[in-house]
Order: structure tokens, then C-alpha cells, then sequence
């Protein structure tokens, strides 16, 4: 059991390493998440459009860039890894083990997720805002039974569900938002196209792995079902609440990617010539042929992996034939409509629902709390409730400081640090965050974020009350 935690690790970046949720800006990974009624001007779409309505200061904004990263997973750990390393599993009740499927619970997650906004395409003004954003995906579930099958062996008679899902997905997301005032509230939409890049995964429908123990030998069949989209089309939209600053509180409500879905394999805006370049220059794809390689197969073809063991017993594990004791086969298929074109399949863009307060305690000092549920628990969004809080400090007026935390029972948690250089027309912001821990042994992965924007070169104040002065 000592070498347990490497042998985890080691299937992780055999699995995933070269993939890069959701957009995120550095404001609101620096205060954990908790930006409902704070999201301002291009920061607004994709948290709560209504916001567009109660921009800051000077309401024109250019975004020249914004580049955010980040990996999470809900096991691996400095912590983990090196505390598990040549203990004792079964002692203390097996506390070891034990403390394993806690953290798993129904597999090992891995998530990775890349957002960069086009160059000089994203800007707000007054009440509206037009962006466009890159937006990369990557989901691995590595399935319990893997560790149940280490921990615990082959129960005889109790098969072993052993099934990956893994999924990939690069997305061109292309917005126009607008707000809408009332009396003490405003409400907001954002409609976007989703112009898909590619996207390839294992098809759960199509796809099974089962590994069952009977007295005298055992029997393993899996059979993955590894498709692709090479571009595609899809419309999603955010309906937002904002109300007016009452007393220094203000409370704000969204609905994120709301009908979203993306139909691969479909003309997209950039066009197959450019999804075909950038699969190919994808690592962990498949090369052309149906073997493992830099390069993906062609548009029309999926790959199907199958593993037979059929009836295999202690002698046949101890003769060192496994090419006959275990039989493997990798090759591609058509996957082709009525028609001969390939075959298009839809897939959900990942949304979720946020409801936030905040308050302006003084000029100086900002509170702010949200409440955020995912729709699926699937492409870096989880359903499980989320409650965050943020604190920004504004007493260096150039330099806002900004820290939050996000809880989500104990499979969810990330702390996250940020500051900004708002001078002139000039607003920069960077933020960083530990992920399912609170420091560099226990954190669970990391997030990185940066973006600048240009305003007017009048500067970008807040407008301060009489009484505040």
C-alpha cells in the first residue's frame, strides 16, 4: 500500500497532462467567488448582466485582455500524497482507507479549464457590452471501483465497475449583453453564440467497463467509445436582478448559460480548417489511424478501445502471456448519419445559478456573499451548493486588496488573494487562489488570473455620497 499514492498520481498525468470553468475574471477569483452584484462593466457577462446597469464611475470600458487558468482535483495532494506514502491502510479501523473514499467519494476528479478573451474584441458602454471570449474545458472521472479494486481486492460474485469518463472541449463564446433600468432595480440579458472548436470524449451511452470475480478465475470486458465534434454551433443565455444600492446593501441574482447546448460537428464560425489545426496541435488525442499520438483522427471516425480477459485464472496471470491472457483492440469506425455526413450529437454547455449581497460598509471597505449551484456535475461545474464571501479594501485608492473564500461542504473549498492598479484609464487586476485547500501542502490545485482593461482618461471614480465625504 505504500507505493499507492504514486501509482495514483502517476495514472493522473498519463491520463490528462496537455488538456487545459467557465470564465472567471480576477476580481472575482480574488474575492472567492462572490461577484453577483460586483460584476462591472465586461466583468458583468457571464455573472449578472443587470450589473451593466450600475457600472462605476465612467461607464465606457475596453478590455485589452484577460487570461485566467486553473486545475483542481479532489485527492491529490502534497498532504495526501506524502502522509499516505508507507502507512499502515488498515490500522485504526482502516482510518487510512477510509479516509480515502471520503475525499473520492465516486471517483477521482480532475478538471482543468482556460479562458482568454480575443484582443481588443470585448468593450462596455452605458448599458450594454459586447464580448468574445476562448473558453477551454477538460473533465477526467476516474471511477471509485479503480481504488476499491486497490484497497480492497476482487470480491468473488461483486462486479467492479472499472468505466473512465473523460471529455474535452475548446468553445468560442461570442456575446451581446444589455441591462434595462427601473425604478429600484434593473434586470439584464445576455445572448451568446457558441461558435464550437472541438470537442471529444467518451460517450457514456456507448461505453462500459466491468471487472467481475468468480471462484476459480475472473473476467474483464471494456469497451470505450471515444468520439469527437471537429466544430459546431450553440446558443446559451444569462438572465440577471440587480437592485439599487439601499443603505449600502445590494442584492443581485443570475441565471448562468441558461439553455445552453452545443451541436458538434456542425459549420462553425471559424471553420473546420481551423479546428483541424488546433486538434492537431492538441497532445493526447489520437494520430490519424487509430493509434495513441499527437493527432487527432479524421473528422468522420470514432475510436472504439475494447480489453477482454475472458476466464482468466492465477496460472494464466502467472505465465506471462498477457497479450493472449488479455486481449486489446484500438481502431477507428465510421460515425456517419443516414446521409454519410458525420454524425452530430449535442452537448450541454455547463450553467449554473448565483444569488448575492453585498455591503458598502464604508468607502474604504466592501463585503460581498454569494450562493452558487451548478446544473450538472459535469465540464468543471459541480452541483453542490457553494456559499462564498470577499472582502475588498480600498483605503490605497490606486491599489485595491481583495481576499475570499468559497465552501462547498468539504469536496469544495478555495481561498483567493487579488489586488489590482487602477490609475487613469488604466484597470488592472491579478488574482490567485488555492483550490480544495487552504495553503501550498493541502491545496488540491491552483487558479491564475490577470486581465487589463482601458477607460476613459478622465479616470474611472466611484461616485461617493455627501454624507461620505
Amino acid at each position: 500500500m505504500k507505493n499507492f499514492s504514486k501509482i495514483i498520481f502517476f495514472v493522473i498525468l498519463l491520463s490528462c497532462f496537455g488538456f487545459s470553468q467557465i470564465k472567471r475574471s480576477p476580481v472575482m477569483l480574488g474575492m472567492g467567488g462572490a461577484y453577483t452584484t460586483q460584476a462591472d462593466g465586461i466583468y458583468a457577462v457571464g455573472v449578472n448582466p443587470a450589473n451593466l446597469n450600475y457600472q462605476h464611475g465612467k461607464p465606457f470600458m475596453w478590455q485589452i485582455g484577460t487570461l485566467n487558468f486553473g486545475l483542481i482535483n479532489n485527492f491529490l495532494s502534497l498532504e495526501n500524497t506524502l502522509g499516505l506514502s508507507g502507512e499502515n491502510l488498515e490500522t485504526n479501523n482502516q482510518r487510512g482507507k477510509n479516509k480515502i473514499y471520503d475525499q473520492i467519494r465516486d471517483g477521482l476528479r480532475f478538471n482543468q479549464h482556460a479562458h482568454i478573451s480575443i484582443p481588443m474584441l470585448s468593450f462596455s458602454s452605458g448599458n450594454m457590452a459586447v464580448t468574445n471570449d476562448i473558453i477551454e474545458i477538460s473533465d477526467l472521472n476516474m471511477p471509485r471501483g479503480i481504488f476499491q479494486f486497490i484497497l480492497e481486492g476482487n470480491e468473488v460474485g461483486v462486479p467492479i465497475d472499472l468505466e473512465f469518463q473523460r471529455e474535452s472541449m475548446v468553445v468560442s463564446e461570442h456575446s451581446f449583453s444589455f441591462a434595462v433600468p427601473l425604478e429600484n432595480f434593473s434586470w439584464g440579458v445576455t445572448m451568446k453564440y457558441l461558435g464550437g472548436i472541438i470537442y471529444s470524449g467518451t460517450d457514456p451511452d456507448s461505453s462500459f467497463a466491468v471487472f467481475n470475480t468468480d471462484p476459480t478465475n475472473f473476467n474483464l470486458q471494456a469497451k470505450y467509445f471515444y468520439r469527437q465534434g471537429i466544430g459546431g454551433n450553440g446558443f446559451a443565455f444569462d438572465f440577471g436582478l440587480a437592485t439599487k444600492e439601499l443603505n449600502g446593501f445590494r442584492i443581485g441574482a443570475s441565471i448562468i448559460n441558461a439553455f445552453g447546448s452545443i451541436n458538434w460537428n456542425e459549420p462553425s464560425l471559424f471553420g473546420e480548417e481551423f479546428s483541424q489545426t488546433l486538434a492537431k496541435l492538441t497532445p493526447g488525442i489520437l494520430e490519424h489511424g487509430g493509434s495513441w499520438g499527437p493527432y487527432i483522427f479524421e473528422k468522420n471516425q470514432a475510436l472504439v478501445h475494447e480489453i477482454i480477459a475472458d476466464s482468466v485464472t492465477l496460472l494464466d496471470l502467472t505465465s506471462g502471456k498477457w497479450d493472449e491472457t488479455f486481449i486489446e483492440k484500438k481502431y477507428t469506425i465510421s460515425d456517419l448519419d443516414d446521409n454519410g455526413n458525420a454524425r452530430t450529437f449535442k452537448v450541454r454547455y455547463p450553467g449554473h445559478f448565483r444569488l448575492g449581497i453585498s455591503k458598502q460598509i464604508d468607502k474604504d471597505l466592501l463585503i460581498s456573499s454569494d450562493l452558487i449551484a451548478g446544473f450538472t456535475n459535469r465540464l468543471g461545474m459541480y452541483q453542490n451548493w457553494q456559499l462564498s464571501a470577499g472582502i475588498q479594501f480600498n483605503r490605497l485608492k490606486s491599489i485595491p486588496l481583495r481576499v475570499g473564500y468559497m465552501y462547498g461542504g468539504k469536496y469544495i473549498k478555495e481561498l483567493g488573494f487579488g489586488a489590482g492598479f487602477h490609475a487613469g484609464p488604466v484597470i488592472y487586476d491579478f488574482a490567485f487562489s488555492f483550490r480544495n485547500g487552504v495553503w501550498v501542502h493541502n491545496m488540491k490545485g491552483i487558479s491564475i488570473s490577470l486581465g487589463i482593461a482601458l477607460t476613459s482618461f478622465k479616470s474611472r471614480k466611484d461616485k461617493v455620497k455627501d454624507s461620505e465625504k
